[in-house]
């Protein structure tokens, strides 16, 4: 009897009507003589919900109190679900992440999985049960309820389908798969049949918000097969697997494109710090005392000034941290004595990603010939096998993705 593992995202389970629906379809995969584990995200727009109470009672709140509240989200999803799959005379068990064995770092709000612990889970499924887990949380070493990021219910998902040795965990969401780049920009976008690791993992972190990164990371680290698919319907959606796999499969299948997506983040602000010194140790106290302040750095830039002996460098930062880098960048330009501060929140970063870039050389020099041609300027650039990456203005990142869409036709089927 194989394990099965399902995942549906908040607005999967966003209204009575729709958390029937899973239940219909979870019904259906339990008849085929499957086991099924499903981690549940919280309804809609709960967790925000939640959060904007909290900022009604206290602007700095207690990080335990925090996750404590935040939590109970997921908590009514799983329970409604398992009340509606009892309803459909289908026997159904919901269980927070502590007491389905999810143990995490003792780090409030953002704490990593460390262990599962399967015994409750098995014990169930032997009594013939669908077990339906909160995601986005376990408990730590203390008991107290811990939780995992938000998106964090893609990282339950994985983790508990890794414990389980289940093959493949399908995440359904409200998107049918991984697209050529968001078709809210492009109408010509094309679902991809199969995506890397890498290349998710590299999609996921520049701005594609259909995957947790963490969730790919540790699908990566146990070769599990996640498959997002819709949840309004049974078409097949994207795998995202190991290039091996693919590779095994492009001759079967699509051949593999040098560009595979295109991911925009408008999520991101510029800060730059002129003529500081030039010499060894300077980057390391600067990015040490933004690292201090949990200021996650992403591009950096560092340019020769005339004067030999200084240097102007730039770099980017989510746009939420962008008032706390400012505070800790000018602090080190004082102590460095920089001439000035200047930040920036009115840009954003359009980037291209394939493996097959590896192998194809000229990417680079045709993403940036297409922008040029359309007068869009250049202001940051960053590359890796994989991907190349261009910070621009804000105002132009839609229209840079379109141009870039058609550049490399990427709405033609391979």
């Amino acid at each position: 009897m194989a394990i099965v593992v399902h995942k549906y995202g908040g607005t999967s389970v966003g209204s009575p009507e729709k958390i029937r629906n899973v239940a219909q379809r979870i019904k259906k995969v339990v008849a085929a003589g499957n086991q099924v584990v499903v981690i549940v995200s919280a309804m809609g727009h709960t967790t925000d919900e939640l959060i904007d109470l909290m900022n009604q009672i206290t602007d700095s709140p207690d990080p335990r109190e925090y996750d404590m509240l935040v939590s109970t989200g997921e908590q009514v999803s799983a329970s409604l679900l398992a009340m509606a799959l009892q309803a459909m005379d289908c026997p159904a068990v919901s269980l927070t992440g502590g007491q389905a064995g999810v143990v995490t770092e003792d780090i409030y709000k953002k704490a990593r999985i460390k262990h599962v612990h399967l015994e409750r889970m098995q014990k169930e499924l032997k009594e013939g049960k669908v077990v339906v887990v909160t995601g986005f949380q376990g408990i730590d070493s203390k008991g107290d309820i811990i939780t995992i990021g938000r998106g964090g219910s893609d990282t339950s998902a994985v983790a508990i389908a890794a414990a389980l040795k289940a093959s493949v965990c399908d995440i359904y969401t409200d998107v049918d798969g991984v697209y050529t780049t968001d078709p809210r920009i492009v109408s010509e976008a094309r679902k991809l049949k199969s995506v890397s690791y890498e290349e998710m993992l590299e999609l996921a972190s520049l701005g594609a918000q259909v995957l947790h990164p963490r969730s790919i990371e540790c699908a990566s680290l146990y070769d599990i097969v996640i498959h997002l698919r819709s949840s309004k319907n049974e078409t097949i959606g994207t795998y995202i697997k190991s290039a091996q796999a693919i590779d095994k499969e492009a001759k079967k299948m699509e051949q593999k494109d040098t560009v595979r997506g295109i991911a925009l983040d408008e999520n991101i602000a510029k800060i730059g710090i002129l003529k500081i010194p030039d010499k060894p140790g300077i980057a390391a106290k600067i990015f040490g005392a933004l690292a201090a302040e949990s200021v996650n750095v992403d591009m950096i830039v560092q340019s020769m000034h005339s004067d030999k002996s200084l240097a102007d460098m730039a770099f980017t930062v989510e746009r939420p941290d962008l008032k706390k880098a400012v505070k800790v960048t000018e602090m080190m330009g004082k102590e460095l004595k920089a001439e000035n501060v200047i930040a920036d929140p009115d840009v954003c970063k359009v980037s291209l990603v394939g493996i097959g870039m590896v192998s194809q050389p000229g990417t680079a020099s045709k993403m940036f010939a297409a922008l040029s041609k359309n007068n869009i300027n250049i202001q940051m650039i960053s590359t890796s096998e994989i991907k190349v990456s261009c910070i621009i203005k804000k105002e132009q990142g839609k229209r840079a993705v379109q141009i870039l869409h058609k550049a490399f036709g990427l709405e033609k089927v391979s």
